[in-house]
């Protein structure tokens, strides 16, 4: 973003999410400086009118803009890619290796592992797993090894599986779950899951423990898992000495080949270290135990099994330390870090079977398609024709050949008022530079398609593959409140006056649309759904754009009486709505419906332009001319309404409609199912309606001056305006007051779809009733609405991560820094998509209706054999 975008008037015409169609150009930030060291872009005025020489300062503050960032993003991007292929290269990629080896505690007290995100598996969640396993055959078996804290892991680990049974729903068990810490063993097992757990209780390393080793490798269970830990008998004697730790490694040696041999069985090993102790809480007979005797026994643990096929589980050792202070005694590890590694062992055995999408520990990458190979490889079409375009062109510029760039086709759009650089002015880059006439004459689509190429190579390698690293999210209060006050503090602190005194000006919709994705983009990345009031304003800002959509688009129509092709207007809104996120199924194999905004905003472009274009036309002149045009609009609003409310009382209605073929795949998830398009759809199924009846009262009451927005004053009277000011007050404090008192999520989204329109109309009014807030707006959330689409759609890919369950991690170790920068790339990529579906734009929907037609019916025919590879038909 640039600095003197921010302070200037904001000119730029870009659409955001809800602005689909409602204007031409890219926002200011779409408009890339030129490269060359030129001091037109500061204006710098002395005494007298004469001009000073630009200082330091000045032209640093020049290079604070959109294009140089990118370039920074750009080259992040390429660090971050050296770095991590590093680490892969030395460490290898394996994320079950990053499972076991380490982590951190976050503020919630759970436990995020290095790298990788950790489903939380329930009761249900462990048996869907165990009998998908079991119904192709596979045993499930687990053997527990060890002292003391190996069977309080092996109890807690058969908890889970059988505390919520009722008694006579027991599964038929041996076991001795309960016994003394005498006992030698227990077992538990459930035939129907194939299901069998036991543990064998080990001071230190014997020789009847290594030949039960080799008797459990000879039964040839295939796929077990074995979790074995212990020291020696007399550690609590405290004498650990040289000679007892020599003795300690080479009896552990003695466990090296029975593991080797079970591991060759695709049974995996790890070995569980010996917990640290709080010496100060130790019982009497544990208190020459110390923790540097402790950490002597696993550092040789750690030299004997480092080469060996087993895995020493560190990230267990790195649990229990975390919480010793809560250890029970002393030494016993806490009932919450028993299950903490409980959950770290299914997610090692399930992760890969039941792709969980927060769970990407142990799990491998997903398979690519021929979709997706044939999608990449035309961009790698596009890229191999513009660099041969390069090469062509430098070859001529050698041999002395004149390049003629076409000023008309290089247009910077209008940066700052005061006609310093207007728009469509034409600026010609320097005639030497090859890939500067190429981007400027006839490859510039191809440029364009080349460059989202590159970007959609991005996203892939973030979310398809475990290149990067990915972690859970985490919720707190400080985590979204603190990101909202500094998005706010920078909104405040780039106001500036804007150009227009009308409500609801292009300044004031772009602002709005701008802080309301930027407070949900930090809704999705902190996890606050699980807070009904803050769920509940998210899902009002939500349905707060779409109130814009509905008002912008009848705005325009009832302005311009549908000058022009309502046709041609309909298919660029169209076009700027989906064409990011048409890529993204075909390159990331996602549903249309996983985006779930855009075909939510794409059917109700539909159904906006479907009731604006059927005769007659209404607008301010056709009512003057014919009054009975009001009628004929009370009409539309009412049979729009009544065809929704059709469409709600009847489900089994809608999803006759909704699942008939062609158009099923367009609202189908990728279970085939239906659900989550009815659940959006009637949450805001009056949204759009009510944004149109709002634009329809509006704009009478203006025709027939019932307030005054032509100057920088108030709307109403003193009087008047007090007296609205407190009923808008209290239509937004109503809302809040509802969203805490409302105890469920079913219900408050049900009266929700009745009552956004009080909260969305109380805060227009609060913004725009008072001249000094009417004419002035936040060129910083201003910036933002513009690519606003952008920036909710690359959400899911390079800022989240896992299909937005997760966080995407470029800088391991380091949250609040990876959040900066993931941040950063996101929005530099953002902008840049937003700037390259501008360019493309005119190409795919030119001003002709007929060459609008010819290109819908090529996209459709291309649309054929992906849609028959889809059984759409």
């Amino acid at each position: 973003m640039e600095l003197r975008e921010l302070r200037a008037g904001g000119n730029g015409g870009g659409s955001g999410l809800g602005g689909v169609g409602a204007g031409g150009g890219a926002g200011p930030g779409s408009g890339i400086s030129p490269s060359s060291s030129e001091f037109g872009g500061i204006c710098i005025g002395a005494g007298g009118g004469g001009q000073r020489v630009p200082t330091k300062a000045d032209l640093f503050i020049e290079q604070l803009n959109a294009t140089n960032a990118k370039k920074v993003a750009l080259l992040l991007v390429l660090g971050f890619i050296v770095y991590h292929g590093l680490l892969n290269w030395n460490y290898g990629d394996d994320s079950c290796q990053w499972l076991l080896s380490k982590g951190r505690f976050k503020g919630d007290n759970e436990w995020q592992p290095y790298g990788c995100m950790v489903h939380k598996y329930s009761l249900t969640d462990t048996r869907r797993c165990l009998r998908y396993l079991a119904f192709f055959d596979n045993k499930n078996n687990f053997v527990f090894v060890g002292d003391d804290s190996v069977r309080l892991l092996y109890e807690r680990f058969v908890e889970q599986l059988r505390l919520p049974l009722a008694a006579d729903e027991m599964p038929q068990e041996e076991e001795e779950n309960n016994a003394s810490v005498a006992d030698s063993s227990a077992r538990f097992e459930d035939k129907k899951l194939h299901m069998l757990a036991q543990y064998i209780r080990a001071e230190e390393v014997t020789p009847s423990l290594v030949e039960r080793l080799y008797r459990l490798e000879a039964e040839k269970q295939l796929s077990s898992v074995y979790v074995v830990g212990f020291t020696y008998a007399g550690l609590l004697a405290g004498n650990t000495t040289e000679d007892v730790l020599r003795q300690y490694g080479a009896n552990l040696t003695l466990l090296v080949p029975p593991f080797h041999r079970l591991v060759a069985q695709t049974s995996r090993v790890l070995w569980k270290l010996a917990d640290r102790v709080d010496e100060e809480k130790l019982p009497t007979s544990w208190r020459l135990l110390q923790n540097d005797h402790i950490d002597q026994l696993n550092h040789v643990a750690r030299g004997v099994f480092r080469y060996t096929e087993a895995s020493v589980w560190e990230s267990a050792w790195h649990i229990a330390n975390g919480l010793l202070d809560n250890a029970i005694d002393g030494h016993q590890l806490c009932a919450h870090g028993q299950r903490l590694e409980v959950q770290l062992l299914w997610n090692m055995y399930c992760n890969d079977y039941m792709n969980y999408n927060d769970g990407t520990c142990c799990s491998s990458s997903e398979p690519y398609t021929t979709l997706q190979i044939v999608s990449y490889a035309m961009f790698g079409v596009c890229m191999t024709l513009v660099c041969g375009m390069c090469l062509r062109r430098w070859l001529l510029h050698l041999r002395g050949h004149t390049l003629y760039m076409p000023l008309h086709q290089h247009q910077q759009p209008q940066h700052e008022p005061g006609g310093r650089r207007g728009a469509g002015a034409a600026t010609a880059p320097p005639p030497a530079s090859a890939l500067s006439a190429l981007i400027t004459d006839y490859g510039t689509p191809m440029v364009a398609l080349s460059l989202l190429g590159l970007i959609l190579g991005y996203f892939y390698l973030c979310d398809r593959t475990n290149f990067f690293m990915k972690e859970n999210k985490y919720y707190s209060e400080f985590s979204f409140w603190i990101p909202v006050g500094y998005v706010f503090a920078l909104g405040l602190f780039f106001t500036e006056d804007s150009r227009f005194t009308k409500v609801l000006n292009r300044d004031q919709t772009d602002e709005l649309r701008g802080w309301i994705l930027l407070v949900v983009l930090i809704y999705y990345m902190t996890g606050a759904q699980r807070v009904l009031p803050i769920h509940m304003h998210i899902k009002l800002l939500i349905s707060g754009y779409f109130f814009l959509t509905g008002y912008t688009h009848f705005s325009h129509l009832w302005q311009t009486g549908g000058s022009g092709s309502l046709f041609v207007r309909f298919f660029q809104a169209m076009f700027r709505a989906n064409f990011l996120s048409v890529l993204l199924c075909f390159c990331m194999n996602r549903p249309y419906q996983f985006y779930y905004f855009v075909p939510l905003l794409s059917f109700w472009l539909c159904v906006v332009y479907f009731v604006l274009a059927l005769p007659p036309r209404i607008s301010s002149a056709s009512v003057d001319s014919n009054p009975l045009h009001y009628l004929y609009l009370v009409c539309k609003c009412i049979g729009c309404l009544g065809g929704i409310t059709v469409l709600f009382m009847s489900e089994v209605f809608f999803e006759r409609i909704f699942v008939t073929r062609p158009w099923k795949a367009l609202f189908v998830t990728t279970d085939d199912d239906l659900h989550e398009w009815w659940h959006q759809w009637k949450l805001d199924r009056y949204t759009v309606a009510f944004g149109m009846i709002y634009a329809a009262c509006f704009h009478i009451a203006q025709k027939y001056n019932v307030y005054d927005d032509n100057n920088h004053g108030n709307l109403f009277s003193r009087r008047t305006s007090i007296s609205v000011t407190l009923m808008a007050l209290l239509g937004v404090g109503t809302y809040t007051a509802f969203s805490f008192l409302c105890r469920n999520v079913q219900n408050c989204e049900e009266i929700h779809s009745y009552i956004l329109f009080i909260p969305i109309i109380g805060y227009l009014v609060l913004r725009n009733i008072s001249g000094i807030l009417r004419t002035r707006y936040s060129a910083f959330f201003a910036w933002f609405g513009r690519i606003s689409l952008e920036l909710f759609v690359c959400q899911y890919h390079i800022w989240l991560a896992a299909d937005r369950h997760g966080v995407l991690v470029l800088l391991p170790g380091f949250p609040t820094l990876n959040m900066i920068i993931t941040s950063f790339i996101f929005v530099c990529a953002s902008h840049e998509v937003h700037r390259l579906t501008q360019i493309l734009l005119p190409y795919a929907v030119p001003n002709d209706w007929r060459l609008v037609m010819r290109n819908f019916v090529i996209f459709l025919i291309v649309l054929i054999p992906v849609a028959r590879s889809d059984g759409m038909f």
